[in-house]
């Protein structure tokens, strides 16, 4: 069975986020390193239930929260998506040094990642 193992908040103001979410849950939240304004959100010891995330600019006005699947091949399972009556709304990217990711949505408009991890991905 495949989980849900990231979210992502999409804000206007990230870094006004950034400090609510800290100030509200304690939450570490670091800016990465990578090539995109991007916070990264740990919620908990790995040890405890729960997942992490991210913080990023919102693209759009109707980005909301997504929640990222774990999935051994995008490229299978955009198809799946698709066949399924979804949608894909940004295709594969590369996420340098973790792997590739799509957002897709539901048959009923709700958008979701899903990502392949690959360390060699660029």
């Amino acid at each position: 069975m495949l989980r849900v193992v990231h979210f992502e908040i999409n804000a206007d103001d990230p870094e006004r986020v950034v400090k609510f979410y800290q100030k509200v849950f304690g939450w570490k939240i670091e800016k990465w390193s990578g090539p995109v304004d991007y916070w990264l959100v740990t919620t908990g010891p790995n040890d405890q239930p729960g997942i992490n995330g991210g913080i990023m600019k919102r693209m759009n006005p109707q980005s909301s929260t997504y929640n990222t699947v774990d999935v051994p091949s995008v490229d299978e399972f955009t198809k799946r998506i698709v066949e399924s009556g979804g949608k894909v709304v940004a295709p594969r990217m590369a996420v340098p040094g973790v792997g590739y990711m799509a957002y897709c949505a539901d048959t009923e408009g709700n958008v979701f990642g899903i990502m392949q991890e690959d360390v060699s991905a660029k």
